[in-house]
């Protein structure tokens, strides 16, 4: 038997919050979709509140996974660590709040999900995702494991990728909000994709209005990001897991406009 399951790209300020509220329960029941999980770093443009991480797991999301912004509003910090089913990028220091790790039960049985962020260009004290990845796999027993791999680099989400290879049941980039072309299924049975893409306005320069962002490229000083306008999309990626074996049999980027 197999199983889809849902892996959504970053949701992007009050526009993706809205556009996913609208459709992520249709769009999981018209596709058969046994497990969700989204990324929600930027649904406060910049970071994400507690309010909003509880109106996305409303949405429709199993799980959310976190990046480079985790830490942005402080008052996430508690809600991390009383909530198991946010996730904050698990190659931060270990004295961080929260988690990186989650394993979540399903009558189809256990599902891990794993955050990780990269190193490449981004300024994060974080330890280096490749061993601590290597420390948790070393340790886990279920078939279905899940990676969200919020990086800058496409080299550094490929080599991820091919790492995890026969590893993971899926791997995903996040964070670059433009996605790729790339969705398949490699040679060791892991789905992949190098990003999802986002979840807010099409009508924007990754999920910031147009204009704001072209002034930020000609040395504006520097002002609170506005969201981009509408229309508005959800984009993301199905993978079909083998729930026995936990191998990917297919993976299908998706977008819902």
């Amino acid at each position: 038997m197999s199983i889809k399951i849902l892996a959504v790209g970053d949701v992007c300020g009050e526009p993706g919050l809205s556009f996913l509220k609208e459709r992520l329960k249709d769009f999981k029941k018209e596709n058969d979709i046994r497990f969700c999980v989204v990324n929600g770093e930027n649904a406060n443009v910049v970071g994400i509140t507690p309010k909003q991480a509880d109106q996305i797991l409303q949405a429709g999301a199993d799980v959310i996974t976190l990046g480079n912004h985790t830490w942005t509003r402080t008052e996430l910090r508690p809600y991390l660590d009383e909530r198991n089913r946010i996730l904050r990028p698990a190659n931060c220091a270990p004295q961080c709040p929260g988690r990186g790790v989650g394993v979540y039960s399903r009558d189809f049985g256990d599902v891990v999900v794993m955050n990780l962020m990269g190193k490449f260009t981004l300024d994060a004290n974080t330890d280096n995702p490749f061993v601590v990845a290597d420390d948790y796999f070393q340790q886990f027993k279920e078939k279905i494991i899940l990676v969200d791999f919020h990086a800058e680099g496409t080299s550094e989400k490929m080599a991820m990728g091919y790492y995890l290879d026969g590893k993971a049941s899926a791997v995903w980039g996040t964070h670059t909000h433009v996605q790729t072309s790339d969705a398949c299924v490699l040679e060791n049975g892991t789905g992949y994709i190098t990003d999802l893409g986002m979840t807010g306005p099409s009508r924007s320069v990754i999920g910031i209005d147009i204009e704001q962002s072209i002034g930020k490229f000609f040395g504006d000083p520097p002002v609170r990001y506005n969201s981009g306008k509408a229309p508005h999309k959800m984009e993301g990626c199905i993978f079909t897991i083998d729930e026995t074996t936990g191998r990917c049999l297919k993976a299908e980027s998706v977008r819902v406009v």
